[in-house]
């Protein structure tokens, strides 16, 4: 059984068709949604550990990485996004590195750059591997420099400061030679994708990761997409300010959105093309294509943009989760089983008929949520930074991992995040509490309660944002 793993960066859950729509409005995806429509959906799926790195050690090797005891990286030239966010451990198997080991060929074709600098090695167990660079400041192209005027019309006078300017520069400097849509990232790494494919047809059997940095901010996407949602003459927008948007004018905050969901619809276009393309050389008859996103993005909600642990919120936690089976199996079923990014590592695995040769945290579903038998679990824990996430079907409790500053949200209740219940339930926040601490193995890192002690037991904490620009 082939099979084909697609990862959308900041993909939101709500943005498309099959499960939304966001808040503003219906965003267009035909493609995401015929698939959803051939599929296994999975309604209740949450990542491990966030944000970008973090994910993806989860997503790679079905290993915990909450709560960071191999976690504190300071490596020299890097983003330190958050912790977690480094290479992953020697010790730990990839998934590739299993199938390449049982017969498969494998391949990764991505554009996230975090990936792929010095000190990283997700490219472990892939026979070919290809990285598209320029995604925002990958240092692809030294100049020119953009002039001020162009800096203008794409970041906002009012919303500029030396971090923000200094992230646009690379950007556009990065850009300088896309000329037509196939130009763009999202599109680029689906047409290489489908290329791996079409060369690599004569394999017995294959595992592909498809790993698209879009829809990530910066949102730059081709003017008809934009139109799509927001036809106006005003300003652009494409960046996120991970800051409330209390201060951000109406119109900048419909362009922003009109550009992400523009952008959404692209990745949406370009899928479709990898789609078309598995159906065409026959591999929609003997593969298994998977789709998913690490995080979502908060674009206004909450009066917020940015992505954040603290306080924790479904656009950026909720995550897709689409399985299509070429035998039909599971096809327009949806299941609400709790399930993470750990758990699909370890879903594959079994679909290739590899066994781990170390135990693994990721548990497999698929037999359970195509019969509705048993659940694999009944809460999950989300890590990011000093902060933890205990959601089950009933509850949502977001607190640091001390135990102060303690969300809890009530997810049978009408808008379930507009009030902090945590007073009036004492008892559920302490179940909850003690089942995040129990997941951590019952201890934490030094430098991760140092963390905690040090932030401010207040929402939006700046540290448990994703970056600072």
């Amino acid at each position: 059984m082939n099979i084909v793993l697609v990862v959308f960066d900041s993909l939101r859950k709500d943005s498309m068709g099959c499960y939304g729509p966001p808040p503003w409005w219906e965003v267009k995806t035909p493609h995401f949604d015929a698939l959803a429509n051939e599929s296994l959906v999975m309604t209740k799926m949450y990542p491990e550990s966030l944000p970008t790195l973090p994910t993806r050690r989860a997503l790679y090797t079905g290993q915990r990485v909450y709560p960071f005891f191999e976690g504190n990286f300071h490596l020299k030239g890097d983003f330190v996004g958050a912790p977690g966010w480094g290479p992953i451990p020697e010790e730990q198997d990839t998934v590739a590195e299993l199938l390449n080991e049982n017969g498969y060929r494998t391949g990764l074709v991505a554009d996230v750059y975090h990936m792929f600098k010095p000190s990283k090695n997700f490219w472990r167990g892939f026979d070919q591997w290809m990285f598209l660079r320029g995604q925002e400041t990958d240092k692809h192209r030294s100049g020119p420099e953009p002039a001020q005027e162009e800096i203008d019309y794409w970041l906002p006078k009012e919303l500029q400061n030396p971090g923000k300017v200094r992230f646009i520069k690379q950007c556009l400097m990065n850009m300088y030679d896309r000329v037509k849509e196939e130009d763009y990232f999202n599109a680029r790494v689906l047409i290489e994708a489908s290329r791996w494919l079409e060369q690599n047809k004569d394999a017995k059997k294959f595992f592909l990761v498809v790993e698209s940095f879009d829809p990530h901010e910066p949102w730059f996407v081709p003017e008809h997409y934009r139109c799509m949602y927001d036809n106006t003459d005003g300003p652009e927008q494409v960046v996120s300010g991970y800051a409330n948007t209390d201060n951000l004018r109406p119109e900048l905050l419909r362009r922003t959105q009109a550009n992400y969901t523009g952008l959404v619809t692209m990745c949406d276009r370009w899928f479709g093309y990898l789609y078309e393309s598995m159906k065409s050389l026959g591999m929609l008859e003997n593969t298994i294509l998977v789709l998913t996103t690490d995080h979502g993005h908060s674009i206004g909600d909450f009066k917020y943009m940015g992505k954040r642990g603290y306080p924790s919120t479904p656009e950026v936690y909720d995550v897709p989760l689409i399985i299509r089976h070429p035998e039909g199996i599971g096809s327009g079923k949806r299941s609400d089983m709790l399930v993470q990014h750990t758990d699909v590592a370890a879903q594959i695995l079994e679909f290739a008929g590899v066994k781990p040769k170390r135990e693994i945290h990721g548990k497999t579903f698929w037999k359970n949520a195509i019969d509705g038998g048993e659940p694999i679990r009944d809460h999950v824990t989300v890590g990011w930074s000093s902060a933890m996430t205990v959601i089950n079907h009933d509850w949502w409790l977001n607190c640091k991992i001390n135990g102060k500053g303690v969300f809890l949200r009530d997810l049978n209740s009408p808008n379930p995040f507009e009030n902090n219940v945590a007073d009036k339930n004492p008892e559920v926040v302490k179940q909850l509490f003690d089942e995040g601490v129990k997941e951590a193995g019952n201890g934490f890192p030094d430098f991760i309660v140092k963390l905690a002690e040090s932030q401010a037991d207040a929402p939006g904490c700046s540290e448990l944002a994703a970056r600072e620009i």
